[in-house]
């Protein structure tokens, strides 16, 4: 597995990251195996966030199964997403940071979290509050780096530039979604997070399951898959724009012996702003199938290609 630096931070991460999501709502022997057979597999980036798994139960998931080997892994969370029915809480202000970091630590069972990130931005607090909390937060040795997510461009020049005035540790990642179907990152995003020398960490980098191959146009997606549990995400991603891009991308994907979603993966990879491919995975089998994914390396023309027919009028 080739790994890739956190930006700044000098933390190398695993190419295909695990993301966390579905811990909490799985059982942990179900948790288990994912992510027992994550680590055989050389993936070492774990991505969380204390909101996962119903409040709380993702983290407690892997404190559980993390034990004993907790200096195998990377281990990122996040903060700033409602854990309670307030909603005027500042949930980036000082002392809901350093309370949140201190129960993230204690669900997952250990003394630092790698990377702390902040999930979404609190228009109610200073960003330069946030940022001395975090960074307080790295001096004390309980975060080795910070990140942030769901912040737009203007967001993230603004905390870097804070940052670089008032000595402060900067942002080192931006966790935002970015696939073969939602490219909107490129717009000015992508700049901004290249710019001040951070990593872009993608979320639903597979479209929320669209990029997988297992749907079909016009076919009634499975109960027991994403799409068939939650219309929201079929009604964003299952319109005939999307289908005809997935069409076309699954046809340059055969006639290479290759599989759509191992394109969802080597294009991402392709791009050297992005740290690493964060997937989730509810089976082992899925952890094999994204390792492999991520073994093909796409040459400059075939990027293109993909590049234009997963373009958007």
């Amino acid at each position: 597995m080739k790994k890739r630096k956190l930006g700044r931070s000098g933390i190398a991460v695993s190419a295909v990251g695990l993301g966390c999501n579905n811990f909490g709502v799985l059982d942990i022997a179900q948790s288990r195996r994912v992510v027992d057979r994550a680590l055989e597999q050389g993936i070492d980036f774990l991505d969380t966030a204390d909101i996962y798994g119903g409040r709380g139960g993702s983290e407690s998931q892997l404190g559980e199964i993390l034990k004993g080997r907790r200096k195998q892994v990377v281990l990122a969370t996040k903060f700033g997403m409602a854990m309670d029915d307030d909603a005027h809480k500042r949930r980036a202000a000082r002392g809901y940071v350093m309370a949140a970091a201190e129960a993230s630590l204690t669900r997952l069972k250990t003394d630092w979290i790698d990377l702390y990130q902040l999930h979404t931005p609190d228009p109610g607090t200073p960003m330069e509050e946030t940022l001395r909390a975090l960074d307080e937060l790295v001096k004390s040795g309980k975060v080795r780096a910070a990140g942030c997510s769901n912040l737009p461009a203007q967001g993230i020049r603004d905390a870097a530039g804070i940052a670089r005035d008032k000595g402060l540790g900067a942002f080192v990642t931006a966790q935002d979604e970015y696939s073969l179907l939602v490219r909107g990152a490129e717009r000015e995003l992508i700049g901004a997070v290249a710019a001040e020398a951070m990593s872009l960490l993608p979320y639903f980098p597979l479209a929320s399951g669209l990029l997988t191959g297992k749907y079909a146009r016009g076919a009634q997606p499975p109960q027991d898959t994403r799409f068939g549990r939650m219309q929201r995400f079929s009604d964003r991603y299952m319109n005939d724009g999307n289908w005809t891009i997935v069409e076309e991308l699954t046809a340059f994907a055969q006639a290479r012996d290759k599989s759509l979603l191992d394109l969802a993966f080597a294009w991402l990879l392709s791009k050297p702003v992005l740290a690493s491919v964060i997937a989730g995975a509810t089976r082992p089998e899925q952890i094999d199938a994204n390792v492999a994914a991520a073994a093909w390396e796409l040459t400059p023309d075939e990027v293109a290609e993909v590049d234009r027919i997963s373009a958007k009028s």
